[in-house]
């Protein structure tokens, strides 16, 4: 049985002082002990003038502790992706203030141990609480904003427990992905904490931590479709299997060779969420193989299908008010095990006017797709500088067949074959008049594919990108580059910087006789793979001058997740470069340049 969220302050004081709230680097942390932060934090907060302030806290027991010592300090949280100076600058002139790990120049606040009243903490809280502010993806636009009161977050985390609760029992909630986002707040936090489960502190970015602790004990698993996509297969995941109870997965499609390789790897195939940050749950799935892809509503969730434009909407306590809200993925109705339930046909709202010709971007996608050259195809808006009309640009991630037609007859050549197939179907006027050719799409911390980083590829060169894919199409069509995410990215403004978190596979090029017994990933082809992100996410002086502080600490072995941090020292006309893990420091260095004409 699940506490409601009103009440869980007391539910938990309620609960053995000596029970358990979750464990933080292997130590637990009992109730008492989340109690007396969240005292603290109430303490610090009560004192505080004004309503609005942002959480940012990496450990998710501290950050319960916070958002309930606001809440019944009467304040508003704003739930921020990251700490980066856009980031921070748009909240600057929303919020009254800044908690936990902002940098220091926002003068985050931090409570120190303080007394408290308990009559006071542990009173009701009411559903009309202006709770908290959660920010949309970024991936069709800009970030909006997006408000919550207390009974919408309440609802959702009784539903969880209604669908899912007895499936998961007791189990501890283990996640990839961070409570900073709506989707991990509510299974992470709140969910857990509301119905007694067991909270692992820190999120796992490496699989190799990964499989082990799942193995420890029963739990669940929190995690993003770009996470269960890299899931590899080398690792030993019997012992996890055996424990598991359960994976969910949202924040984005969930492919499905994906859901049944996770199924046949953990011994469950991963219930999926769909639903958004402005509408909170809608729907889950859980895939089976008789190729039903169908969603079945949540039982709080009223839905229908607009007849004009077959577009879904739904009507719920997820919501601010009782109004129909009118998405734009266009649906279609269909019964399964007795249930109405719906189908997902694309989004209807990429539709754009190019010289005043409507163009369906998601058609254009598809049919590039449908071409055996695209594996992954992205088609987006240019920004138009002053004076130019707008223009599309396509980002593609090729298949063999594409990266083999590259190779051979070069990009104009490839860029004609994909321009045919698009004239098929919209006017010469609307063609994509960008073309990049790129080894992955670019994935945030959320798996989500932002716009913005779309839009910054579009912008990037075109000589860099099709040499690049020329490089990768050499041999015999084993990988030459590894496994990317985008992690962090500098704002306008800051040094230039980027943060990328790599896995070479196993069946890479530069593995063989490197070594037979033990692979391991030459020092060269680390400096190699620094230069070119460096020069995809950067605009780099063209000549190699030579490199300095070049170390190499420890071995990158294959499959194994490290984060690549690049920055492009602009005043030294340096790229600086470091390779790291959980492990620590694998490789760093400086590489120096020049321009061609010096």
């Amino acid at each position: 049985m699940s506490d409601r969220i009103e009440d869980l302050t007391a539910a938990i004081a309620a609960r053995p002082a000596h029970g358990l709230v979750g464990w933080r680097a292997g130590v637990a942390v009992s109730s008492a002990q989340f109690l007396a932060r969240v005292r603290d934090w109430h303490a610090l907060l009560r004192a505080q003038a004004g309503r609005n302030f942002a959480l940012y806290l990496d450990d998710s027991i501290e950050f319960g502790a916070a958002l309930l010592g606001a809440w019944h300090a009467g304040k508003t949280i704003w739930l921020s992706a990251d700490t980066l100076e856009a980031t921070c600058a748009s909240l600057r002139a929303q919020v009254d203030g800044f908690l936990g790990q902002f940098p220091a120049a926002l003068h985050p606040l931090n409570p120190r141990d303080a007394a408290n009243d308990d009559a006071a903490l542990f009173s009701r809280l009411s559903g009309d609480l202006p709770a908290l502010v959660v920010f949309t993806s970024g991936s069709t636009g800009t970030a909006q904003a997006i408000p919550k009161k207390l009974s919408q977050i309440a609802s959702e985390v009784a539903t969880l427990e209604q669908l899912f609760g007895r499936a998961v029992g007791d189990a501890a909630v283990l996640a990839t992905v961070s409570h900073q986002h709506i989707y991990g707040l509510l299974f992470k936090v709140l969910w857990p904490l509301s119905s007694a489960r067991a909270i692992h502190a820190l999120s796992i970015a490496f699989h190799e931590e990964l499989a082990p602790a799942m193995a420890a004990s029963p739990c669940i698993l929190v995690a993003s479709p770009a996470h269960l996509k890299r899931l590899p297969e080398h690792l030993d995941w019997s012992g996890a299997a055996r424990t598991l109870r359960g994976v969910f997965s949202s924040g984005g499609p969930l492919p499905e060779e994906t859901a049944f390789a996770t199924g046949a790897l953990l011994g469950e195939v991963p219930i999926e969420v769909y639903g958004s940050s402005e509408t909170g749950g809608i729907a889950w799935r859980q895939r089976s193989r008789c190729g039903d892809d169908s969603w079945l509503p949540f039982p709080t969730v009223d839905w229908r299908i607009n007849e004009d434009d077959a577009t879904l909407e739904v009507r719920s306590p997820h919501l601010p008010d009782e109004d129909w809200l009118a998405l734009a993925d266009r649906a279609e109705r269909t019964v399964h095990g007795g249930a109405a339930r719906f189908l997902l046909l694309g989004r209807a709202d990429r539709i754009v006017k190019i010289e005043e010709k409507r163009i369906s971007l998601t058609a254009m996608e598809a049919a590039l797709l449908a071409s055996g050259l695209a594996a992954e195809a992205r088609v987006i808006l240019c920004e138009p500088a002053a004076g130019e009309r707008q223009r599309l640009a396509a980002l593609i991630v090729l298949t063999p067949a594409g990266r083999a037609l590259l190779e051979e007859q070069g990009k104009n050549a490839l860029n004609t074959q994909l321009r045919g197939v698009l004239s098929t179907m919209v006017e010469a006027v609307a063609l994509p008049r960008r073309w990049r050719y790129i080894e992955q799409m670019p994935v945030n911390a959320q798996g989500k594919i932002t716009l913005a980083a779309l839009q910054d590829l579009a912008r990037s060169d075109d000589g860099n990108e099709a040499a690049a894919m020329a490089a990768a199409a050499i041999g015999d069509g084993r990988p030459r580059f590894p496994r990317l995410r985008e992690l962090e990215r500098s704002a306008a403004g800051e040094p230039p910087r980027v943060l990328l978190e790599i896995s070479a596979p196993a069946d890479l090029l530069y593995f063989d006789g490197h070594f037979d017994v033990a692979p391991i990933l030459p020092g060269v082809v680390q400096v190699d793979w620094a230069m070119h992100y460096g020069r995809q996410f950067f605009t780099l002086p063209a000549r190699f001058k030579g490199i300095n502080a070049l170390k190499f600490q420890q071995v990158i072995q294959p499959e194994t997740p490290v984060q690549l941090e690049l920055i492009h020292d602009t005043a030294r006309n340096s790229l600086n470069f470091r390779y790291m893990s959980a492990a620590g420091q694998h490789a760093s260095g400086r590489v120096m340049l020049e321009d061609a004409d010096v």
